[in-house]
C-alpha cells in the first residue's frame, strides 16, 4: 500500500479511528519494534484470541498492519507495521542495551546488513549472526553493500552460540532464525529472504525494509546508564 492511499482526510479519520482504543494501539506500540505473530502479540499483551482477532481484522482494514506468511514454518504468519501509515509514530519507550545483534539463518545478508546499517544510525555497537551459517557473505549482499557505501567488514560469518552475550538485545531478521531462537528473548524483523529469489531486486528490497527498520528501531535503543 502506497502513500497515497493515506492522503485523503478519509483515509486519514479510518487509520485515527483504528488506533483509537488501547488495545489496538498496544498492538501497534509493539509492532514499531518488530514483527510478531498474533499468538506471541496476543501473549505479550494478555489479549484472548477473538478480541485479538477483531483488533487485527480492524488495523488490517485500515491499512495499518499487514500479514506476511512465515518463510521458516509455512503454518504461520506474522504480522507487520505498514510504516507509512504512521510516518510520525515513534517507539512509545526508551529500551537500554549495550550492543545489538542482528541475526538470520545464514549470516550472509540480511543480518550483515542490518548490523552496517545500525553502525550508521546508533551509537549502541551492533554484531551479527547465523544459526547456520554460511561459509561466506553472499556475492549480492557484498555488492549491494558497496553500491549503498556500507562496510561489511572482512566479510567473515559467525555463529550465533560464539557471538551471543546474556545481556544483547537480539533482533532475528528472518522468519527461521526467529522460530530457531524462540526460547530467547528477541525482536523480530519478518524480511523475506533476498538469496533464495537471486535477484539484484529482491536484495534492493530487503535493503530498503531494513534500512526503514532501522531508522525507527534506532531511537528507542540507548546504552545501559553506567
Amino acid at each position: 500500500m502506497n502513500a497515497d492511499v493515506f492522503s485523503s482526510v478519509e483515509d486519514r479519520a479510518r487509520v485515527h479511528a483504528a488506533l483509537g482504543d488501547p488495545g489496538r494501539l498496544s498492538i501497534v506500540d509493539r509492532l514499531v519494534l518488530g514483527d510478531a505473530s498474533p499468538g506471541e502479540l496476543g501473549q505479550v499483551l494478555g489479549l484472548p484470541t477473538n478480541l485479538l482477532a477483531h483488533h487485527l481484522k480492524l488495523l488490517q482494514d485500515a491499512g495499518v498492519v499487514a500479514r506476511r506468511r512465515s518463510e521458516g514454518d509455512r503454518r504461520r504468519t506474522y504480522v507487520h507495521l505498514v510504516p507509512q501509515s504512521l510516518s510520525a509514530l515513534v517507539p512509545a519507550a526508551a529500551r537500554p542495551a549495550p550492543r545489538i545483534v542482528f541475526v538470520c539463518t545464514h549470516n550472509s545478508a540480511r543480518s550483515q546488513l542490518a548490523a552496517a546499517l545500525w553502525s550508521q544510525a546508533s551509537t549502541v555497537p551492533a554484531t551479527s549472526a547465523g544459526t547456520q551459517p554460511a561459509p561466506h557473505i553472499h556475492p549480492r549482499a557484498l555488492a549491494l553493500a558497496a553500491r549503498h557505501g556500507l562496510d561489511l567488514g572482512h566479510g567473515a560469518t559467525r555463529h550465533v552460540d560464539q557471538t551471543l552475550r546474556p545481556d544483547d538485545l537480539v533482533v532475528a531478521v528472518c522468519d527461521a532464525a526467529h522460530e530457531q531462537l524462540a526460547d530467547l528473548e528477541q525482536l523480530h524483523w519478518s524480511i523475506p529472504d533476498p538469496v533464495s529469489t537471486g535477484s539484484d531486486e529482491a536484495f534492493e528490497q530487503a535493503y530498503t525494509d531494513i534500512a526503514d527498520r532501522v531508522q525507527r528501531l534506532a531511537p528507542a535503543i540507548h546504552p545501559p546508564k553506567e
